[in-house]
């Protein structure tokens, strides 16, 4: 079987491309070459990215429901004491890592856009079954298997993306996926407020139940448009990519990725390969820190309805919709940082200004007991953190790409290390740090300016490479692609 469309990063064989393309100097045909990549990102964006966005954001919706059900009667029906509500944050991180690893190693063989829908599905199901759980022990099962089924879309997610956009446009489209989360995370205090308002105590049913239903009934829905909205890779002869592009376009988009890579990519190796050049990259290493420490900083995550309510600010609808602001203040300030990274061709920096706003919040938090000020500083530390966070999964991506393998691998190892924080942040809240959470923002901001120094450590480590890159291209005569930092 011919496999040379593993060469320029495509990842499926079931199909031989119609012509194995080349790598050329996109300054060759300028004119005609930025027509032909307008058309076709415009055509991804248009087709690709809303449904994308739209899973992305239900899968968020689903995951971080549990926060709001919290100021309903969800902990007393259940039962709850102590850390019982932290532990069940913590289970569906536990199944979110087991899950990622594999998962995005298997995503090199098969077809993206019915596995990504089927787990959209699937997902959808298991956070519709929380409404049903009566006690702790069941609570903690269904997070577990709900983290399983969630676990493929977001490394799977920023591996397609990976696959049609080069480094140039990638910052761009993964931080949509994050502005979809911050719109998410706004969106479900103003949803909760309406079925908390209109629901509670509805056919005998408490106002959680009916937020656990109601949002996993839409996600269900747009699943089964995956099929029909997201691409396989460019040279595979199926899926959604041959209902929205031509065969033109999609050796095209081949074509500019091989023109895109740092380094030529090998033909096609064994996944347990691609795993295995990950963890001797040192650079894989550093990230994994970078993710856990950034993923500490925003440890506030699962708990930011209960630091609202903690500033006593009025009744419980007032506070469920005063989650929300911050999160929608993220999303404009999120895509525009990714459009000047986009545009400059730069990461680290930032990434670096952000986690300083971000550390700075934290200090202010801890600083004072004024309402005002601790209510604005959560704008600061939402805002900034969560504005870095695509910016490191764009990275990822882009750095850690010699071939499909290695970079499929990459992106879930290095998601997983981030995820850190989601099974140690749940504790930097006990009860009984209310209302200061003085711990809490101590800790968070000690993680803030551990992420910085990552940040400038990946950032040195990446410069001294590009050095190498330089003189090796020089001496062969080869054209230099550097790592972008």
């Amino acid at each position: 079987m011919d496999c040379a469309a593993w060469r320029v990063g495509t990842n499926s064989c079931a199909v031989p491309p119609a012509k194995a393309p080349t790598a050329p100097d996109p300054a060759a045909n300028a004119p005609e070459w930025r027509e032909k990549e307008k058309a076709l990102v415009r055509r991804l964006d248009l087709t690709f990215m809303p449904l994308l966005w739209i899973l992305y954001f239900h899968n968020y919706l689903d995951r971080n429901n549990i926060a709001q059900a919290r100021l309903s009667s969800f902990e007393e029906d259940l039962g709850l004491e102590g850390t019982d509500f932290n532990s069940a944050i913590t289970t569906l991180t536990a199944g979110y890592m087991v899950g990622q690893i594999p998962s995005n190693m298997l995503l090199t063989r098969i077809r993206p856009g019915i596995y990504l829908s089927c787990c959209a599905f699937l997902w959808s199901i298991l956070s519709a079954c929380t409404a049903a759980v009566q006690n702790h022990g069941q609570l903690l099962a269904v997070r577990f298997f709900l983290g399983l089924a969630e676990a493929p879309f977001f490394p799977g997610a920023v591996y397609v993306l990976s696959s049609w956009y080069t480094r140039a446009e990638l910052a761009r489209r993964i931080t949509s996926l994050y502005a979809a989360l911050c719109i998410a995370m706004g969106c479900s205090g103003l949803i909760a407020a309406g079925v908390f308002s209109n629901l509670e105590g509805a056919m005998g049913l408490a106002g959680w139940q009916w937020l656990f239903i109601i949002e996993a009934s839409t996600g269900a829905f747009f699943s089964f448009l995956g099929p029909f909205f997201i691409p396989d890779f460019p040279h595979s002869n199926s899926g959604a990519g041959t209902i929205w592009l031509t065969e033109d376009q999609r050796n095209f988009a081949a074509v500019r990725l091989a023109a895109d890579r740092v380094s030529e990519p090998r033909a096609k190796e064994s996944v347990w390969n691609g795993l295995k050049l990950v963890l001797t990259d040192v650079k894989a290493w550093v990230f994994c820190l970078l993710g856990a420490s950034i993923s500490c900083a925003y440890g506030f995550n699962n708990f930011y309805p209960s630091i609202v309510r903690s500033l006593g600010l009025g009744s419980r609808i007032r506070t469920v919709l005063l989650t929300a602001p911050p999160y929608f203040m993220t999303a404009i300030t999120a895509m525009l940082l990714a459009w000047s990274s986009d545009r400059r061709k730069e990461r680290g920096w930032h990434m670096t200004v952000p986690m300083c706003i971000t550390l700075a919040a934290y200090i202010i938090s801890a600083a004072t007991l004024s309402v005002g000020a601790r209510y604005f500083a959560s704008f600061m530390y939402i805002g900034g953190s969560f504005s870095a966070n695509p910016l490191l999964a764009t990275w990822i991506a882009t750095t850690l790409g010699r071939t499909p393998e290695k970079r499929a691998a990459g992106i879930a190892f290095c998601n997983v290390a981030s995820f850190f924080g989601n099974l140690v942040s749940p504790y930097f809240f006990p009860q009984s740090d209310e209302p200061r959470y003085l711990m809490a923002m101590l800790i968070m901001g000690a993680f803030s300016a551990s992420t910085i120094g990552c940040i400038l450590f990946m950032k040195w480590i990446l410069v001294k490479e590009n050095r190498k890159l330089k003189e090796t291209a020089d001496r062969d005569g080869t054209p230099y692609v550097p790592f972008t930092t």
